[in-house]
C-alpha cells in the first residue's frame, strides 16, 4: 500500500488488519494476521483489541480467532443519502417481487463496481437471489452497463453472463439531472415456476423504478398493481 508523508502508522495497521479479514475466507489468528500484514503479534496486539472493542472485529471465545464483523455494513447503511434510497426503494421492490414473481435487486457503482445494497427474495417455490453486500466487475454485467451509463435504455434484457438460464432485467433509478443513481435488476429465471412473461416482467420494472425516483423526490404515487 502507498504510505505517504501523512501516514499514520496505527491507523494504517488497523486498516491492513480489517482489509485482511474482510477478504478472508475463514477466520484468522492473531500470528495469521501478523504474518499476512508483515507485522508481529506484539505490534498488532493493542489494534486487535481496539478494533475487537469497537465492534469491527468479532473474536471466538474458544479458538481466539479473529473475524470481520459487519459494523462496516451497519456503517455504510446509516448514510443519509443511502437510507434515503433504501427507504424509497424497498416498498415498491416488496410490490414488485410480489407482481412477477421473481426476486429483485437495486445496485450502486462503488469505486467502479457493482455493489448490491438491497435484495427481495420471490415469493415463489424457486427463485434466484444475489447477497447483499456482493460486488461484480461493471463491465461483466447488464447492471454494469445501466450503471455506468454505457447502455442508456431502460428495462435492459439481457442474458446473464455468470448464471445460465437467467435473463438479467435491468431498469436504472435516475436522478433529477438523468444520470443513474442507482440500477433496479430483476433477474428472470425461466422455468415453470415463471408465470409472468418476460414482457410484463420489464414493464413491471421500468414502472417501479419510475415509483422509486418519485418517492425520492418526495411524491406519493401509489405501489404498482
Amino acid at each position: 500500500m502507498p504510505v505517504t508523508e501523512y501516514s499514520v502508522p496505527a491507523l494504517e495497521k488497523a486498516f491492513d488488519v480489517l482489509e485482511l479479514l474482510a477478504d478472508s475466507a475463514r477466520p484468522l489468528s492473531q500470528t495469521e494476521v501478523a504474518e499476512a500484514t508483515g507485522r508481529t503479534v506484539s505490534q498488532l496486539f493493542r489494534v486487535l483489541a481496539t478494533l475487537e472493542g469497537r465492534g469491527w472485529l468479532l473474536r471466538d471465545a474458544d479458538s481466539g480467532l479473529y473475524s470481520f464483523s459487519m459494523a462496516a455494513f451497519d456503517l455504510a447503511h446509516r448514510q443519509p443519502a443511502l437510507r434515503g434510497l433504501l427507504d424509497a426503494s424497498l416498498p415498491p421492490m416488496r410490490a414488485l417481487s410480489e407482481k412477477v414473481r421473481q426476486s429483485c435487486n437495486l445496485s450502486v457503482l462503488d469505486a467502479g463496481a457493482v455493489r448490491v445494497i438491497a435484495q427481495v427474495e420471490s415469493p415463489a417455490d424457486f427463485g434466484y437471489r444475489v447477497r447483499v453486500g456482493a460486488v461484480f466487475a461493471a463491465d461483466a454485467t447488464a447492471t454494469g452497463e445501466v450503471l455506468s451509463g454505457a447502455h442508456n435504455a431502460d428495462g435492459l434484457r439481457r442474458p446473464d453472463p455468470l448464471q445460465p438460464g437467467i435473463t438479467d432485467v435491468v431498469v436504472a433509478i435516475r436522478a433529477p439531472d438523468g444520470g443513474v443513481r442507482a440500477a433496479l435488476t430483476v433477474p428472470y429465471v425461466a422455468t415453470s415456476f415463471s408465470g409472468i412473461p418476460l414482457d410484463e416482467v420489464t414493464s413491471a420494472a421500468s414502472a417501479t423504478a419510475r415509483l422509486i425516483v418519485g418517492r425520492l423526490a418526495g411524491s406519493s404515487q401509489p405501489a404498482p398493481r
